[in-house]
Order: C-alpha cells, then structure tokens, then sequence
C-alpha cells in the first residue's frame, strides 16, 4: 500500500496543482472587472466598460477551464483517499457542499448575465452583476480554505466510532486558522490578477495597439498588485504566519530552517538546510528577528525540529525551498509594483520600456509564488491529513493499487495538456483581438445590435449589389 500511498500523492498533487491555475486568477480578476465597471458607472466612460468585458472573456475562458479541471478533484476523495472521505466527510462535506451551492452556482449565474444580459438589464444590474460575480468568486475561495483549514487546525468536531463528526458549523466558518490564512490566499489572488492585467496592459503599449485600454489596464494593475503585494506580506502573511507558529511549531520550523530551540531565533535570509547533519549550511541569518515577528519580543524561544519527535516532521528541504521562494518573489513584486507606481505617480510610466518590459515578464512569477505558498501548506503539514489526528498513510483507499492510479496520472497529463494549450490559444487568441465594443457575443436581433438605420442601409446596399 506504500506504493499506492505515493502514487495517490502524485496525482492529487499534479491535478490540484495544474487546477489552482485558473482559480487564483479568477478569484482576484472578478475583483478588478468589478473595479472597471465601477469606474464606469461613476464616470459614465464607456472606456472603462470596454475594459470590463475584455478582461469578462478572458474571466469565462479561466472559469470554465477551472470547473472542467476541478471535477476530476472530487472524485478523488472517493477513489484515491476513501479513508479520509469516510473518516472527515462528515465536516468537510458540509463547506464543500456549501461553495457549489452557495457560490459556484451564485459566480456561474451572474457571469452569464454579465456576459449577455448587459443590453438588457440597464446599467446598474449590470454593475451590480459584475460585483456579484466578485463576491462569488472571492466567496468560493473562502469556503475551500475553511476546509482546508479544518485540516490544518481541526475544530468544532467529536469523535463518534472512528470518524470526525462536525459539532458546530459557526466553529468550522471561523476557525482561527483561516481568520489570516483567507486574506493571505485572496492577496495572493489578487497579486496574480493585478500582475496579469498590468503585464498585458504593457504588452499593447509596447506593441503600440490598443494604448488607451493598455494604459488603463496598466494603471489599475499596478495600483492594485503594489497595495495587494504588500498586505500579502503584512498584515495577512506576518499574522499567519504566527498562527502556524502557534498551531503547528513543526511546519514553522521546516519552513525557517530552525533545527535548535533557542530565544533570540534570527530568521535565515538564505541557506541550505541538511537534514542529517541537523544544522542549516551557510546561513545569512538576521538575529532575532524570527522571535520578534512571531511573539514581539525577541526573548520568546522559537521551537527548532531538534525537539519534536523525528516522525511528526515535514519534508525538510521542500518546505523549506518553497517557503523561500514565496517569500522571495513577494519581495520582489513589491519592488516591481513600487518601482511602477513611482513611475506611475510621476506621469512617465507609460514612456518607461524598460519597467513596461519588466511587467510584461513577472506574468508567470505570481503563479509561481502562489503555488509555492500552497506547497508550504500541504507539504508542511505532513505526516498528517488531518493536523493531529489522522495521517496521510492512513488516509487512502485500500482497494486501489499503484497501476491503477498511475494510469490514470499519465491519463489526466495528456489531458491536461491538450486542455492547457487550448486555454492558452483562446486566452491569446482574445488578447491578440484586443478590446473592442464587446457586444460581439449579443445575439442576433438583440436591441441596438445591428438594427439602427445605417446598418439597415448598408444592408439594403449590399443585398443591391
């Protein structure tokens, strides 16, 4: 079982890793289509509502990529995980019956009004559909991380004859675990958004196409990604981190590569951490920093691995990695994004190619930093699948082999694969048209589409020739 126990791993971790592309994307764009249209409504520039429906299809093409590829994620707590279905199903069903209900339905219905209800509904509704679509998409994340939470810090349960019995449903929506580690996830989102709008934005100008919405998309972008990348470092990444140090001391020492326990811990700037020599190599530590940020005072001991059982702890070397890489792309989207609004603020932005190209290219990198933040938060609360109470080897199904599963891994990357390169062809395809009146999608014989007098005209001219 081993070998299934792995193999059940790899295709959980390749399938949520390839899903959460599209999710952290959406999560924050709904947010800035909501912000455009709101411009739009106070300003009555129609430029704005251009800028909207434009980022709207790219929205719909990420939206329906991340439900097409976060089905097969539910059958996988039946097929591959059938323990952790039968022992927690009882209180992680409840949010996640609760985000299909609740928000996916609320998300998938408002978008289609947005997307086709805009000649109908009035300018208002239409407003109001695009912050509903926000709301949605943000609600969406929140109940996915109350369930994951829960993993991370079970509460509001019992136990009744081997499984977790949900007690109170107040206590699992509020679970102090999330309180800071929902803003994180939801900054981060809007780091990627903000970065993808500004880089895209950047794109035109430098391709002089497009310019007017290009400056747009620019401005908003780097306002938002510079306000959002640094909440993701404080308040919302600072505050989580000291609920890790609280509720889960060995993730937090993996993920600072802290082996002794000792006040006045200093936080390792870099360094390589060995695992079997116990001692992080070559560190550029700053002194008691780490017990500062934690507990506000630099005399609070900070619990090193050396003191917690050896079978209670993460993968050393992944989690620590990850940890930094996260940390260190943060830093550097607040130096892009502050660097951009300086530049911004002194009306030269727009001329500036070289931060324009500077843009253009960070597109990936908040992808990156986000997944390996999630790669922090699962990896690094290992052994367990439940922090504390059951462990992930404990957690498969006993019926499936590591054949069975394999073949269906190298199935979901072909898959996968021909799914990701037709989502890019259509997100390109969008890009490469460029904004335009958006009402390209209106059906035929809707009001005003087509049926004013110069088209009836033009259309009389042409059936003469």
């Amino acid at each position: 079982m081993a070998d299934a126990f792995v193999a059940a791993r790899w295709q959980f971790a390749f399938t949520i890793m390839f899903h959460y592309l599209f999710p952290v994307l959406t999560m924050g764009l709904g947010v800035l289509i909501a912000v455009l249209k709101t411009l739009e409504f106070r300003t009555k520039d129609q430029h704005y509502g251009s800028a909207a429906r434009f980022w709207a299809r790219i929205f719909a093409v990420t939206f329906a990529t991340g439900v097409v590829t976060g089905i097969p994620m539910e059958f996988q707590f039946g097929a591959n995980w059938a323990r952790f279905s039968h022992f927690a199903g009882p209180v992680v069903g409840q949010t996640l019956f609760m985000e299909g209900v609740f928000a996916f339905f609320a998300e998938s219905s408002f978008l289609g009004l947005f997307l086709f209800g805009e000649r109908r509904i009035g300018p208002v509704l239409h407003w109001l559909a695009s912050v509903m679509v926000a709301l949605g998409a943000v609600l969406s994340g929140f109940f996915i991380v109350a369930t994951n939470a829960w993993m991370q810090h079970p509460v509001g349960y019992r136990i009744v004859e081997g499984r977790a019995e949900l007690t109170s449903l107040w206590a699992l929506l509020t679970n102090p675990y999330a309180r800071w580690q929902y803003p994180h996830v939801i900054s981060g989102s809007l780091v990627v958004a903000s970065m993808v709008m500004a880089g895209i934005g950047a794109y035109y100008l430098l391709a002089r196409k497009h310019e007017a919405e290009g400056r747009t998309f620019v401005r908003v972008g780097v306002t938002a990604g510079l306000l959002f990348s640094i909440v993701s470092l404080f308040p919302t990444g600072s505050f989580h981190a000291e609920n890790i140090a609280r509720f889960q001391p060995a993730k937090l020492a993996t993920m600072e590569g802290v082996f002794e326990t000792r006040p006045r811990a200093g936080m390792a700037i870099i360094g390589m951490p060995d695992s079997e020599r116990k001692q992080l190599m070559d560190p550029i530590v700053v002194p008691g920093v780490l017990s500062y940020l934690i507990y506000g005072d630099v005399r609070e001991e900070v619990i090193g691995l050396n003191d917690i059982p050896a079978d209670q702890h993460p993968p050393l070397e992944i989690v620590y990695y990850a940890y930094h890489i996260m940390v260190g792309l943060g830093t550097i989207f607040i130096a892009i994004f502050a660097i951009s609004g300086f530049q911004l603020w002194r009306g030269r932005l727009f001329a500036s190619r070289g931060v324009l190209w500077a843009l253009m290219l960070a597109m990936p990198f908040p992808y990156i930093a986000n997944h390996a933040g999630w790669v922090v938060a699962e990896v690094g609360r290992q052994p367990w699948i439940v922090y504390g109470l059951r462990r992930s080897a404990e957690a498969t199904s006993q019926n499936v082999t590591a054949g069975m599963t394999f073949f269906t891994l190298f199935g979901f990357m072909g898959l996968y694969a021909l799914v990701g390169l037709l989502y890019l062809l259509l997100v390109l395809r969008i890009v490469h048209a460029g904004p335009g009146d958006g009402h390209a999608h209106e059906p035929v014989g809707a009001p005003g589409a087509g049926d004013g007098p110069d088209n009836a005209r033009a259309a009389i001219g042409k059936a003469r020739s």
